[in-house]
């Protein structure tokens, strides 16, 4: 087993600056006015001047494919926003700030972020490498965020300017543990990364595993540095799992996947993801690592649900695949980010944002912020709309909105949550993602620690 032990100190840390943050933004958050909060754009800005998203994400190191993923949805986003008008006169730019991964770049890289973008309108990505640590400060100058992040810490404490539309970590554990019940297994290995994204899914599967009466063979952690797992691989043959639940970004795990099919005497061993693994990058070099045949007849994962037909999937599809070969770093079949947690997820953020800055008349966080909810999850008579072009268009004709994206409807909670019901996605050779099922909510509780 190889483990770094430094994963686990900037998580222990944050949860007490968590706590610190959240109180000190409570204590602004309140402000009603127009002007430009710190690192903000207020509504009085010239007309034509251009806003940011920044996209706050790991753009190099093992977990360097989310940057990009993010940046896709970015740039579909901004790009239907400003072919309808733009946002108060203001067209949108999106700008890359790569964290690595690491809480110990990622805070240096925010900070420089709030002093060179004085135009900063809206932050994305902030993933579970670094969330708990920039967080706060993303709190502290009043930006809205909305985080890629499953981490538990968020569960529990409130930041006035925090928004995530992904499950928390411990339900998607739990959905893994659905998974291989639908698919009869019995005895499950864990291979996770040592990174913190990674790490926080280990303990909610472990008891999951054991609520569901499975026998958990063997956890083995996986260094994102490293350039083989062999050892790994052989404890995990040895131990005959029926299957394997795992999330090692970068190269781990499809170096993993060789290995063991190399000791195995040319077999897998049938692979549980998590939705990190409906990616692009992901398919490509675990198709090339073991053949693209193998890797998919042997690979499930979750998902959130995401609707893929409709008037919201139209405009989102439009969207999106008008940026393919666009974007730095997109690589990979293209298509598979219309299923990718943070291309969904991220394009509505983005368009929640936006219209709530119609609907407030300020590109100010501190003003539209409290109006994100309101759009979202709607109020009585609201006039259901699917795009950011058709809810612009009710929301300047007086009209209240609901908007529902490609992620489905929200439904926020006091911590500014709204998580769906999960999906189960496989792959085909040639990289398309398949739904071939769906874990409902009763599912996940009987699964639940």
């Amino acid at each position: 087993m190889r483990f770094t032990t430094p994963v686990i100190g900037p998580v222990a840390g944050a949860a007490v600056l968590l706590i610190a943050a959240a109180a000190a933004g409570l204590a602004g958050c309140s402000s009603t006015s127009s002007s430009s909060a710190a690192g903000g754009s207020s509504s009085s800005a010239a007309s034509g001047s251009a806003l940011t998203v920044a996209d706050v994400a790991p753009f190099s190191g093992p977990d360097a494919a989310l940057g990009p993923t993010y940046l896709a949805s970015c740039y579909g986003a901004t790009s239907a926003i400003n072919s309808a008008g733009g946002v108060l006169g203001h067209q949108l730019n999106c700008k890359s700030v790569d964290t690595r991964g690491d809480p110990a770049d990622a805070v240096p890289a925010v900070n420089q972020m709030f002093a060179s973008t004085p135009s900063l309108a809206l932050v994305i990505g902030c993933t579970s490498d670094e969330a708990a640590s920039v967080a706060p400060i993303i709190n502290s100058h009043k930006m809205a965020m909305f985080c890629m992040t499953g981490q538990s810490e968020f569960d529990s404490v409130h930041f006035p300017y925090f928004y995530r539309l992904v499950p928390p970590d411990l339900e998607e554990s739990y959905a893994m543990v659905a998974i291989a019940q639908q698919l009869g297994y019995k005895r499950i290995a864990l291979a996770f990364g040592n990174d913190i994204g990674s790490q926080t899914f280990i303990q909610p599967a472990i008891a999951s595993l054991a609520k569901a009466g499975m026998v958990l063979t063997t956890n083995q952690t996986l260094d994102l540095k490293a350039t083989t797992f062999r050892t790994e691989a052989e404890a995990i043959i040895q131990s005959h799992p029926d299957a394997i639940m795992t999330e090692a970004l970068g190269a781990a795990d499809p170096t993993l996947f060789s290995e063991i099919k190399q000791l195995n005497n040319g077999k897998m061993i049938p692979i549980i993801g998590t939705s990190a693994a409906i990616s692009p990058p992901f398919f490509k070099s675990a198709a090339a690592a073991v053949g693209a045949t193998t890797f998919t007849s042997n690979f499930h994962a979750d998902n959130l649900v995401v609707e893929s037909n409709g008037p919201a999937f139209q405009a989102f599809s439009s969207a999106l695949l008008a940026q393919q070969g666009k974007v730095p770093g997109a690589t990979g079949n293209f298509t598979t980010y219309l299923s990718a947690p943070g291309g969904v997820h991220l394009y509505d953020g983005i368009n929640l944002a936006a219209l709530a800055m119609i609907m407030s008349k300020s590109t100010s966080p501190s003003v539209y912020g409290v109006d994100i909810i309101k759009i979202g999850d709607g109020v009585p008579g609201a006039t259901v709309c699917y795009s950011f072009a058709g809810c612009a268009a009710s929301l300047k004709a007086g009209k209240s909105i609901r908007y529902e994206g490609p992620g489905g409807p929200t439904n926020f909670d006091s911590f500014h949550d709204s998580t769906g019901i999960f999906q189960v996605d496989t792959y085909s050779p040639s990289g398309q993602v398949n739904v071939v099922g769906n874990l409902s909510a009763a599912e996940l509780r009987a699964l639940s620690g």
